[in-house]
């Protein structure tokens, strides 16, 4: 991190962000920070301090605890009757991602930056793009929920990561931009290179609390000032509005490029243009992914061949329809086992589809419950869909977090008729509940565990206990296979 006079600091804010935003300082000008925080426990010595009125603790309060352990200046909304060097801005939440870009050196425009969002399929997307990426020869990262518990970091950590890779040789980033991120402002102080547009359904609301709210945030991505270009699916609803309300260029994914389409449990197999493409993922779902990825690469002048070879090459993406066995001894007698990170609406809707379409599936288990001190009202649309779709579901715990897990399982089966709730059972435990699963399916069925994916935790009360759906089916079915022996 370069140091830097606050004046000098100022003026670098207004040239990059093209005068959006602007700095009027108060007290000594020529003072030099050499760093920047938000959290007066984290402060080191020659730091910027920046001020965040946020919804349980305003930063500001805090501002006098940041110099005392070293911080030189302050960034703030009103000024404060402290003896330090003060820069005031209109919204220091606004404004932060600025100001750490710039004492880290514009990190990003070093980088060829690609931003996807959307409410399913991020993940995928992204991993799909950075394999693409890296057999172009790029130097490529990932960031989301794969790589740390928030999709996307707040911005000073953002900018010290990409920091840290730039310094490393990395030349090209692939990110989750998540609603959260950019209706709290995380990722200014960056431009994308392209942007990346999934689909959006009932998620986060709890934080929007309306979908056309949860819709502005995501549309924020899709502007002048944080992207480039964009690759949208136009298929979804939310998609098509974005194509219509965009400043930007805007490519459509246009799944018909990709043909001859044929989709198995870890597999999808296919044409696009005249290259034949395979990439070791399942689920139709995750078509719209392949062709989003296909559509980035021809974008950014990479050709079909190598982007093929990108994504023959990648390993399968953890949680993501990702089929679960033991290894060549695994019985044919035991079912097909999937962990997917669905956990909306839209998202097991798809899951079940994708599942029921597997040749050869015979029946479907699912399990799957709500998270805790989220989005409540999703429950009841989410027990619908599972008795819809699947002929045998286990409702479980999912993180209930602070909540009481048979509340949460009560809400979720509210949203069950009663010709369904005869294929219903409730089994709290999660690790029963996989086990359960299991053992109803025949081996011609489809046993789906939903909703966690890859995560290796599960959040009860205050406590965050070890726990891998993965890895607890395959302690399942290693123990069912040795009963049999």
């Amino acid at each position: 991190m370069v140091p830097h006079r606050l004046n000098d600091l100022c003026r670098i804010v207004a040239d990059h962000s093209t005068g959006r935003v602007v700095g009027e300082i108060h007290g000594d000008p020529e003072v030099e920070v050499t760093g920047i925080a938000d959290n007066s426990s984290q402060v080191s010595a020659g730091d910027l301090f920046v001020c965040i009125s946020g919804t349980q603790h305003d930063g500001h309060d805090f501002a006098s605890a940041a110099l005392s352990s070293g911080a030189l200046a302050l960034l703030v909304e009103r000024l404060l009757p402290l003896e330090c060097p003060q820069i005031l801005v209109s919204d220091t939440r606004l404004c932060v991602g600025e100001f750490a870009a710039a004492l880290y050196g514009h990190p990003g425009d070093s980088l060829l930056l690609v931003g996807v969002t959307g409410t399913n399929g991020k993940t995928t997307t992204a991993q799909l793009i950075a394999a693409i990426l890296g057999a172009a020869g790029h130097r490529v990262r990932t960031l989301g929920t794969l790589s740390q518990a928030m999709t996307t970091p707040e911005a000073i950590v953002l900018q010290s990561q990409f920091a840290t890779w730039r310094n490393e040789g990395c030349d090209a980033v692939v990110m989750e931009v998540s609603s959260h991120a950019l209706a709290l402002h995380r990722v200014n102080g960056l431009r994308f290179s392209l942007a990346v547009f999934t689909n959006l359904g009932r998620d986060h609301l709890d934080l929007h609390l309306s979908m056309e709210a949860y819709f502005r945030a995501k549309a924020r991505l899709f502007t002048p000032e944080l992207s480039d270009q964009a690759v949208i699916n136009t298929t979804d609803l939310y998609g098509a509005l974005l194509v219509d309300s965009s400043d930007i260029p805007v490519r459509a994914i246009d799944q018909d490029r990709l043909r001859e389409v044929r989709v198995q449990a870890g597999e999808i197999t296919g044409w696009w243009a005249d290259t034949e493409i395979k990439v070791p993922l399942g689920g139709h779902t995750n078509v719209a992914n392949v062709a989003a990825a296909l559509e980035v690469a021809d974008l950014l002048g990479i050709s079909p061949e190598v982007a093929s070879q990108g994504l023959r090459e990648m390993s399968p993406i953890p949680g993501r329809f990702e089929v679960v066995r033991l290894d060549e001894s695994q019985r044919i007698s035991a079912p097909t086992v999937i962990v997917d990170f669905a956990h909306t609406p839209e998202g097991l809707e798809e899951l079940l589809s994708s599942a029921r379409a597997l040749d050869g599936c015979e029946q479907i288990v699912l399990v799957f419950g709500c998270g805790g001190d989220r989005d409540r009202e999703k429950r009841p649309r989410m027990g619908g869909v599972a008795v819809a779709g699947a002929d045998r579901v286990v409702v479980t715990s999912d993180n209930p977090r602070t909540e009481d897990p048979a509340l949460i399982c009560a809400e979720v089966i509210s949203g069950i008729d009663e010709e369904g709730i005869s294929r219903v059972v409730i089994e709290l435990d999660r690790r029963n509940a996989i086990a359960t699963a299991v053992k109803m399916a025949g081996p011609m069925d489809v046993v789906l565990i939903a909703g966690k994916g890859h995560e290796r935790t599960q959040s009860i009360g205050n406590e965050v206990l070890a726990f891998s759906d993965a890895e607890v089916v395959r302690d399942v079915l290693r123990n069912s296979q040795e009963a049999d022996s």
